[in-house]
């Protein structure tokens, strides 16, 4: 199997790093944190490197993120593989925009850096708000919780999206993960053009509006068939998961890394799990790594990739018979709502499961902590109260929903040396 070099990178330069291979055209329009993307690529197109097609990339600031998206409607519609950048309002105002990309089936993959939306007060940081309030677009959510993790599922979202022919949304947590720098495995380009089918690069440049080809496009419907037409691309959304799962597959066969679009870790034999996804499952698995080997406990967790189509054949497969409850965490709030967004999905997909505790709650809002011993807590939480609608993380005394956090726990590795590291510039040396 190739070995890949290793460089130290943060999650918006690996999403670039994917993006700009696949790509003709880039319309951006920075957002915090999303900006780091659009800059980068900006600078590689200004010195000149190229794509896996051996062009490069035709970057194009627009004056908000509505014309970023407009720029990539029309791009798309000409033919040209296009991307963007972006999060949380910025997000928002290309909603209009992805109705039609994803209406119209047109692959592409808008990168975003998941950060809250601006309710009582505007918070630059990072939770899932700005995707939850896109998952009736018609585009496939595809999440991360690691910096090789958006290099890898990157790739995925990218070639997944020629086939299915399902625009994609890849998203990763906010400064936890767009800021991050962390050692990975940079796949190189070549590797990538290795996985593209070009039969399907083909078949979307055919697509493209030209005049020696004429169709029709942005018509009218009433409802004599506005509801029959809607109707008409169940097939791709029901065929889009095993797809995925393909270019899964190829890529471990590339780089040996196996994903699956729901993963299970913790203990085979487990009777308590939390379903999650995004940076926060990394902190889960540390957790129950450490709670299993030192307590005995059987704890696990489903680490959720592929939110959109959500497949519940794939999803349930992954269960351990022997699990009893279940605690659903969701990194944003519906207010109003009996239940957040994952927690609704999951208690949809196990409807027939009468012998299931299930229940949900709020973490991590705004980038807010979520530490080992907050997960702990919720375990514990299954054992005891067991109640509906809890967030973990904060003091929440007007309705009372917060955990208590009875213990303070270390999951850091034995022998494991913390330094700080002080560098002094001298003025002399300047």
């Amino acid at each position: 199997m190739k070995k890949f070099k290793k460089v130290t990178m943060d999650g918006n330069t690996a999403a670039t790093h994917v993006a700009y291979a696949f790509s003709d055209v880039a319309a951006i329009y920075p957002i915090t944190p999303s900006s780091v993307m659009g800059e980068v690529a900006d600078a590689w197109a200004a010195t000149g490197r190229k794509n896996i097609f051996g062009q490069t990339v035709d970057v194009v600031e627009m004056q908000s993120e509505a014309g970023a998206a407009g720029a990539v409607h029309g791009a798309l519609s000409a033919g040209a593989f296009t991307t963007t950048f972006t999060a949380s309002q910025g997000l928002m105002l290309m909603l209009p925009n992805m109705h039609k990309i994803a209406g119209e089936m047109l692959p592409t993959v808008f990168h975003v850096s998941a950060r809250s939306l601006a309710c009582q007060s505007l918070s630059i940081f990072g939770d899932h708000s700005d995707v939850m309030s896109a998952r009736n677009t018609g585009f496939a959510l595809m999440a991360e919780s690691s910096i090789q993790e958006i290099i890898d599922l990157g790739i995925v979202s990218h070639l997944s999206t020629l086939k299915s022919k399902l625009p994609f949304v890849n998203f990763f947590d906010g400064f936890r993960n767009s800021h991050e720098i962390q050692k990975i495995e940079e796949i190189d380009y070549d590797t990538m053009a290795e996985m593209v089918e070009n039969k399907y690069v083909e078949e979307f440049r055919s697509r493209a509006m030209n005049p020696e080809k004429p169709m029709i496009k942005v018509a009218a419907q009433n409802p004599d068939v506005y509801f029959q037409g809607r109707e008409t691309v169940n097939k791709y959304y029901l065929a889009a998961p095993a797809i995925i799962q393909e270019y899964m597959d190829l890529l471990a066969t590339k780089i040996g890394r196996h994903y699956h679009l729901f993963d299970y870790v913790g203990a085979p034999d487990a009777d308590k799990i939390i379903i999650a996804m995004g940076s926060g499952c990394e902190t889960i698995e540390e957790t129950i790594n450490y709670l299993n080997a030192k307590r005995g406990e059987k704890l696990g967790l489903i680490k959720i990739r592929l939110y959109r189509p959500f497949s519940i054949e794939h999803f349930v497969k992954v269960i351990p018979e022997t699990v009893k409850k279940i605690a659903v965490l969701d990194r944003t709030k519906e207010p109003g709502a009996i239940g957040e967004p994952l927690y609704l999905d999951i208690v949809s997909a196990l409807k027939d499961r009468n012998d299931l505790t299930i229940i949900g709650g709020r973490y991590g809002l705004s980038s807010k902590e979520f530490t080992p011993s907050m997960i702990k807590g919720v375990y514990d939480h299954l054992d005891g109260k067991c109640s509906h609608g809890f967030t973990v993380g904060i003091n929440e005394d007007i309705t009372g929903t917060s955990l208590e956090i009875k213990e303070t726990i270390d999951t850091i590795p034995e022998g494991t040396i913390n330094c700080k590291i002080w560098v002094y510039f001298s003025a002399n040396l300047l």
